[in-house]
């Protein structure tokens, strides 16, 4: 099953993205497992899941009793003794919501020290997502901030494609690069480019020439549908067909580089 990382700066949709992919591949019989592991987590409510629903997920960064059981650390600590392998393979099921076939689980992030420092929450969430890559059979779909931080070496290999989700503008296209150069670093080879906020051929062109060298998976149009979406909490997926039938042209691009 493809194991899928998706990434951008700041409001370019990779959100959207995420969450009408995750959509796809449980309509065609798929177990998903959707992980939100953007600090400004909104995953949840571009899969449908109502405010109050959410308003309930406390993310795994901030479960200090769970950490604090599976690390022998205490968290919002650096340093010290504590597990770097903490077991983690029952906290899918217990820690996730599912909707519409998709299982959401939020991450969160590590307050002290940023997503690399040594402590407790870290370890978990290190090892927490390498389970989820290298050990479950799940479709694995990733919402990333503009960044490597969730990866490591030790996980690199198990994506089958680190996904930047770019619009037409030169901020996001040097993110677009920088984050594909910190992917190389860490030997992720897999990387592509999906454009989105798409209005005309010359977007399309603005990004392929200004990405000369990306492999772009396809383009979502620019649509007033996805912020009415938003607006009433449900997911683009149940409120657009326009959306779907570009993005599933994205999911056969990625079903054939994965499978």
């Amino acid at each position: 099953m493809p194991k899928l990382a998706i990434t951008g700066k700041g409001g370019v949709g990779k959100t959207t993205l995420a969450s009408v992919l995750a959509r796809l591949y449980a309509a065609d019989g798929h177990t998903v497992l959707a992980i939100d592991a953007d600090p400004d987590a909104n995953l949840g409510a571009a899969l449908g899941i109502s405010a109050e629903e959410l308003s309930h997920i406390t993310p795994i960064a901030q479960l200090e009793e769970l950490i604090h059981e599976r690390t022998g650390g205490q968290p919002g600590t650096i340093g010290g003794f504590f597990k770097l392998n903490p077991k983690v393979d029952d906290i899918p099921e217990r820690f996730s919501v599912n909707r519409d076939g998709v299982k959401l689980l939020v991450m969160g992030t590590v307050k002290k020290g940023g997503s690399g420092c040594i402590c407790p929450e870290s370890a978990l969430l290190k090892s927490l997502l390498t389970h989820l890559l290298l050990r479950r059979e799940e479709v694995v779909i990733l919402d990333m901030e503009a960044g490597i931080e969730h990866l490591g070496r030790g996980t690199a290999s198990a994506v089958d494609a680190f996904i930047s989700v770019v619009e037409p503008g030169m901020r996001s296209i040097d993110t677009a690069q920088a984050v594909r150069k910190l992917a190389e670093d860490i030997g992720i080879k897999k990387c592509y480019v999906v454009g989105n906020k798409i209005t005309d051929d010359a977007d399309r062109q603005f990004i392929t020439s200004n990405l000369p060298d990306f492999d772009v998976l396809g383009f979502i149009s620019q649509n007033s549908k996805i912020v009415e979406a938003d607006r009433k909490g449900i997911s683009p997926y149940d409120i657009d067909t326009k959306i779907v039938s570009e993005v599933k042209i994205i999911k056969e691009r990625l079903d054939a580089i994965s499978g």
